[in-house]
């Protein structure tokens, strides 16, 4: 197994695991409004990814790291996902998660 493609299973492990994460957010925020430990844990998990994309000059550290073995331009090459969910992934799930977020912000207020 290549090294790039070990890097594209662990990517797209965490991108399912951070699925998993936003769907309960969902569940718990907007669904059942069950505000508990899981959703503060969730929410920082995702500040967590933020901190390092901004440190990472908004890249995925392994990103960076499949990049030493692949010059492809495509998005999706250092992931298993489509090419055009790999594009816009940021700008989706951030616009996910602003959604928890707002709604969790006027639950508690």
């Amino acid at each position: 197994m290549s090294k790039l493609t070990v890097i594209k299973i662990i990517h797209t492990l965490i991108w399912v695991f951070f699925n998993i994460v936003l769907i309960y957010l969902y569940y718990a925020v907007i669904f059942t409004n069950k505000i508990d430990v899981y959703v503060w844990i969730g929410l920082g998990l995702f500040v967590l990814e933020g901190l390092i994309l901004l440190i990472y000059d908004k890249q995925c550290p392994l990103t960076i790291l499949a990049r030493r073995y692949s010059d492809s331009q495509q998005h999706n090459f250092d992931i298993y996902l489509p090419n055009w969910l790999a594009k816009h992934n940021k700008l989706i799930y951030t616009s996910l998660l602003v959604i928890v977020i707002l709604v969790l912000l006027f639950r508690l207020f």
